[in-house]
């Protein structure tokens, strides 16, 4: 079956659309998808992953089409940092 697995930071994105077998979890895509080769900082032990935006346990089972994504930490409180308005955008 086919899978996306996505991964961001500031200034690269990837998305990579791979085959898996059917019987595969998000562990066993993410490392077929050789993205942590690419991104060796990327620790699974302490990084959430998520499917379409849904938290999920690396042991999770995916569907055909599911779209699993690497999530960073946050290193700044939204509720601290101060709002850019778009209107002073001139």
């Amino acid at each position: 079956m086919q899978i996306g697995v996505a991964y961001s930071e500031p200034g690269q994105q990837i998305w990579l659309n791979i085959e898996v077998p059917d019987e595969s979890t998000v562990t066993d895509a993410i490392e077929r998808s050789g993205i942590l080769k690419q991104f060796p900082h990327i620790d699974l032990a302490t990084q959430k992953v998520g499917v379409f935006g849904r938290l999920v346990k690396l042991d999770a089972a995916l569907k055909a089409g599911d779209r699993i994504e690497i999530y960073r930490a946050i290193i700044a409180d939204p509720a601290t940092v101060p709002r850019k308005d778009m209107a002073d955008e001139d």
